[in-house]
């Protein structure tokens, strides 16, 4: 059971990445501020300082947050949708994650806009949440493989590349053949890369009366790729 210190810890936790939250609304990751912060939680900037050391520390909570916000939604739609095919499944996550992008822009502009000036994410910290989602689509992918619904892609892969892909399979204990592996990891990619030109604004005035909808087909043409 947890220790009054450690539950008004946690709290304390838990406001910050509120408060840091509501702040990323309205200002960039670069001028975020520990003072600010202090003053909208009514405490003095010493005493903030023995929970988030600085900027940068602010900084990895709310990317560690966001990467884990995403992700839970992401697999809460692959969880509804497992009786769904292949597919619809993928379809899912990725329609799910493009409902978190829009709804929450100015987090998903931290995780996947331009890099913060000065910031180098600490890997130890944000590298686990920041491959949830990319590891629950290979996930999908490798049990489409053992359930006989992913098919064998034909890929061209140079020795350096078909040795990372080996690599990968061995690390996550995946039976599909390297060459889809090659695709599934490049699937995230794809899948941000659409988001984001939707959610900023990248597509051609006039040209998509339904940016969900070729979202929709975009994720169809790549569940192809990847051999489902």
């Amino acid at each position: 059971m947890a220790t009054t210190r450690q539950s008004a810890r946690e709290q304390m936790m838990r406001d910050i990445v509120r408060v840091g939250r509501e702040h990323l609304t309205t200002v960039g990751p670069a001028d975020l501020s520990l003072r600010a912060v202090a003053r909208d939680l009514g405490v003095v900037p010493s005493a903030l300082y023995r929970y988030v050391r600085d900027r940068d520390a602010l900084i990895t909570l709310l990317i560690v947050d966001a990467y884990d916000d995403l992700a839970d939604e992401v697999d809460a739609a692959l969880e509804a949708a497992s009786s769904r095919s292949y597919r619809e499944r993928l379809e899912a996550a990725v329609l799910a994650a493009h409902a978190w992008a829009v709804r929450e822009r100015s987090r998903f502009t931290l995780l996947y806009g331009l890099p913060v000036p000065g910031y180098a994410a600490p890997g130890d910290q944000t590298v686990e949440p920041g491959t949830r989602v990319a590891l629950a689509m290979g996930k999908l992918a490798e049990e489409a493989w053992r359930a006989g619904a992913l098919k064998p892609v034909e890929v061209a892969l140079g020795k350096t590349v078909r040795a990372d892909m080996e690599r990968l399979r061995r690390v996550y204990d995946m039976q599909m053949p390297a060459e889809n592996v090659s695709r599934v990891y490049g699937l995230w990619s794809a899948v941000i890369g659409a988001i984001l030109f939707d959610v900023f604004g990248h597509y051609a005035a006039d040209t998509l009366t339904d940016p969900q909808e070729f979202l929709r087909a975009h994720v169809d043409g790549l569940a192809g790729t990847v051999g489902l």
